[in-house]
């Protein structure tokens, strides 16, 4: 419980939260962008995955009374924005861009710049916006990318990867 507490403490101070939230001892904000409004996160939302906004651009936006599991990512280099009482199971990884370049040189350059110098602050991962509605549902080790939008109350089966829109009130299962 101390330990808890102590994360929610140091974690509020790299996030915009509301009140009740809560950060468990798994959970992992790493905020490169900087600035507490790059991660913004609704009343009595509890977190025990990871946030990350890339040096260059990022931006997670968490609504009301959501839960994102243990081991989950979400990383941003565009926009990630999670409705109201949105459930992400486990071992769920969402991404808003390619998070490294397709480039195999300007890839090489991203990585050698991560290690002597930290995440470039200008970069082109072609980030495209992920939204999650209101009441959806991601099940287990699933995989959003970049570009999706999955409607309310929509239900995503565990293990599938979501490449394009998912329609409201709709359950999806597999891979493309």
């Amino acid at each position: 419980m101390l330990i808890r507490w102590i994360k929610t403490f140091l974690f509020a101070r790299k996030a915009a939260c509301g009140k009740g939230v809560v950060f468990h001892s798994s959970s992992k904000v790493h905020n490169i962008k900087g600035g507490r409004e790059a991660i913004r996160i609704g009343v009595n939302t509890h977190v025990l995955g990871e946030l990350l906004t890339f040096a260059h651009g990022g931006e997670i936006i968490v609504g009301d009374y959501c839960y994102i599991g243990e081991q989950s990512r979400i990383w941003s280099a565009g926009q990630v924005n999670i409705g109201d009482r949105v459930l992400i199971s486990h071992n769920v990884n969402i991404f808003d861009s390619l998070t490294h370049p397709v480039s195999a040189s300007k890839r090489h350059a991203q990585y050698v710049s991560i290690i002597t110098e930290g995440h470039p602050e200008e970069i082109d991962l072609e980030a495209s916006h992920v939204v999650i509605g209101n009441d959806a549902w991601i099940g287990c080790q699933s995989i959003i990318l970049r570009g999706v939008t999955i409607g309310e109350g929509a239900i995503v089966g565990a293990g599938s990867v979501v490449t394009k829109d998912v329609p409201a009130w709709t359950i999806v299962a597999g891979n493309p």
